[in-house]
């Protein structure tokens, strides 16, 4: 088993003294570039968990481990008081989820029940599955206290803390006979064509706090939601206030896309749908108010419903973005929400009925991977995780929303502490949009001086490139590249009306914005012509192969996972759903615009030397794409490589090979735009 909880305070003299080394070190080090090394040495911040009494805060912090290719996670205590760490719960893989009994005697979390520092543990529910343990705050090992063949999702405590409700997969039936070799199954309109079996329904479950059997709550063909990622984590699972019943969001299949809030009995089972005048209340991540009992929910923008309502309310209609999570305050009379906004992501207070109040957050953007890190201790006290442009990610803490931020850990100072390059956000106008987007300068950047100029178009396209930190954008700057990350039409960060406008535009308009911000860096005479880069992942990559096809500039590209025949995208992804009428099979017009919108069309216009990166399990972007482009742009005899990793998943979650990507992603870069001009097989111009 893992060891029991681990305790690491130094003392006054040791910790100066440890300081006096660092702060010798962190000055060494200060006039060196990031580089790949450093790129594998950041550390992730996540999860933060404010304790009942408000004294301290839990945060998940994990270290990448290259030479067992994973990350090792431990449990950090902050004493909000003091600033003091403790590191806590060093031996659990897989350790995520902290959370707090409501009394704040006990903790539960998540950990992979499997093996540890690479030993197999034989216990119930092993094969490296995500189970839950309890521990007590005062003291004492943690104790296992789920089994779940297939893992669980997600937990949430009781009221009373007596109980401890989780999500977990069902296991398929038993087959007997020669039926036992019969793995057939039906294809459904989501599944994706990398499918190999039916996909079972998420259910609920619930067990003692102090273990013992599992009781099933929920069953049936519907299914809890399920993540996969890039994407917010799964809708999560709320108690009512009396903890008779637990209110979630329901799929009608394990294949479904819809969501419908319901409530289910935890004495009998009985599961009702949540109605407003007479319809199903759809919507995602449920979560009561502590004072009133309304229910705050997702479903775009935030809107809060009781069970006496005839309708549910909007709250952030006047916040002009789509939310990404929202808690309530203590008072009850209102909530945090958080979005991509502009240049930052920004926290609001939210009253119910009322304005809403942007946060003074002091520069730092907030952690928002489609879900803002955040949580609200029981005194209104807010802690998150955030990072600027020249700091990688920590933990920060406010004693109320109106308070200053605080700044409680730095476990990445040391690559702070290198010559990092700077980075500004760039503001311009294109088709009657105000767009903006990211240019980071190399360290030592002499305005007197061309540079190369690289694009790193993000995904999404829902999704930004805000003034957080960027290892990717350093790694590059620090080879003397200047590196602009636009917010393209699509971006959800200026906007719905903005972010709604790549409707039926999926590149042409895009491309429009993309190049009216080149020409604003071009305005300042620092970039040089002949060597400009265009790259990107996903959607990204989807705009790499876009711009390759559209516009004669580049001297080199790299597409990631790119989207690059929306005929396949629409039918062999996880993003497939019933067109009806809207079918490009059943619509010319529909087909016609997958072939106007889709790279591929265009690659006999691509020119640039381009590398191509896909993982073979990509269930969001098929890897069929990558394949189009590689042997049309050999057809063409375009220089071209392709390197597939043989993963599932749409990024790499391993350290190993994120590491990879970025080192053939710069080095691909490198070969062309630091070559002599002779090399390569294009000759840039417009």
């Amino acid at each position: 088993m893992p060891s029991a909880i681990r305790f690491a305070p130094l003392s006054a003299s040791t910790a100066f003294a440890a300081f006096a080394v660092l702060a010798t070190s962190l000055h060494a080090q200060s006039a060196r570039r990031f580089t790949l090394d450093d790129f594998s040495s950041i550390r992730r911040v996540a999860d933060p968990q404010i304790s009942p009494d408000g004294k301290t805060i839990l945060a998940v912090v994990s270290k990448p481990n290259l030479d067992n290719d994973r990350y090792d996670p431990s449990l950090m205590e902050v004493n909000i008081a003091s600033g003091k760490s403790t590191q806590r719960l060093t031996d659990f893989p897989g350790l995520a989820s902290p959370r707090f009994s409501r009394d704040g005697k006990l903790l539960a979390f998540l950990a992979s029940v499997g093996a540890t520092a690479g030993t197999a543990l034989s216990v119930p529910g092993g094969n490296g599955h995500l189970q839950i343990y309890v521990m007590k705050l005062a003291g004492g090992a943690p104790k296992l206290i789920t089994s779940a063949p297939t893992g669980v999702q997600q937990f949430a405590w009781s009221p009373d803390g007596n109980t401890i409700a989780f999500a977990t997969m069902d296991q398929p039936d038993k087959k007997t006979g020669p039926e036992r070799f019969n793995d057939s199954f039906e294809v459904q309109i989501n599944d994706d064509f990398l499918t190999r079996e039916d996909k079972y329904s998420t259910h609920l479950w619930t067990v003692p706090t102090a273990g013992g059997e599992s009781k099933r709550l929920t069953s049936g063909v519907w299914s809890l939601p399920v993540s996969h990622p890039p994407g917010p984590p799964a809708s999560s699972i709320a108690w009512t206030l009396d903890g008779a019943s637990l209110t979630f969001a329901r799929q009608v299949s394990a294949h479904g896309r819809g969501n419908e809030l319901v409530m289910v009995n935890v004495k009998d089972g009985t599961v009702t749908p949540l109605k407003k005048a007479g319809r199903n209340l759809q919507g995602t991540f449920p979560i009561y108010n502590a004072a009133t009992g309304a229910i705050a929910f997702m479903q775009g923008g935030v809107s809060v419903w009781n069970a006496a309502d005839t309708a549910a309310t909007v709250v952030t209609r006047s916040i002009d973005h789509g939310m990404d999570r929202a808690l309530w305050m203590p008072d009850g009379k209102s909530l945090l929400v958080g979005s991509n906004d502009s240049a930052h992501v920004s926290l609001y207070i939210q009253p119910v009925d009322g304005a809403p109040r942007r946060l003074d957050l002091n520069g730092v953007s907030p952690a928002n991977s489609y879900y803002v890190d955040m949580n609200v201790g029981n005194d209104g006290a807010i802690a998150f995780t955030a990072s600027s442009p020249l700091h990688p990610a920590e933990l920060y803490y406010m004693a109320s929303a109106n308070d200053t931020p605080k700044k409680l850990t730095d476990v990445n100072a040391a690559a702070a502490s290198l010559n990092l390059g700077k980075t500004e956000m760039l503001n311009w106008t294109n088709d009657a949009f105000y767009e903006n987007g990211l240019l980071t300068y190399p360290p030592d950047f002499d305005a007197s001086q061309k540079y190369p100029l690289v694009l790193v178009i993000h995904g999404g396209p829902r999704g930004a490139s805000l003034l957080s930190w960027g290892s990717q954008a350093q790694l590059l700057a620090a080879k003397g590249w200047l590196v602009f990350q636009p917010n393209y039409r699509g971006s959800d960060n200026l906007g719905n009306t903005y972010q709604r406008a790549i409707t039926n535009d999926a590149g042409a308009g895009p491309g429009r914005d993309v190049m009216a911000g080149i020409d604003v860096i071009k305005a300042k005479g620092i970039v040089d012509t002949t060597r400009m880069a265009v790259s990107g992942w996903s959607y990204g990559g989807y705009m790499t192969t876009w711009m390759t096809g559209h516009y004669n500039i580049w001297k080199v590209a790299v597409a990631g996972a790119a989207v690059t025949d929306q005929l396949d995208q629409q039918m062999l992804g996880d993003g497939a759903n019933a067109r009806g009428a809207n079918s490009p099979f059943v619509s010319k017009v529909a087909m016609d615009r997958i072939h106007e919108q889709s790279p591929i069309t265009y690659v006999s216009a691509m020119k640039a030397p381009t590398l191509i990166m896909s993982n073979v399990g990509d269930y969001r972007v098929p890897i069929t794409q990558s394949y189009k482009l590689f042997h049309a742009l050999k057809d063409f005899g375009v220089t071209t490589q392709f390197v597939a990793y043989p993963i599932s998943g749409h990024n790499a979650a391993d350290p190993v090979r994120t590491r990879d990507v970025q080192r053939r992603w710069m080095g691909w870069l490198d070969q062309y735009l630091n070559a002599p001009a002779a090399t390569s097989s294009v000759t840039p111009g417009k």
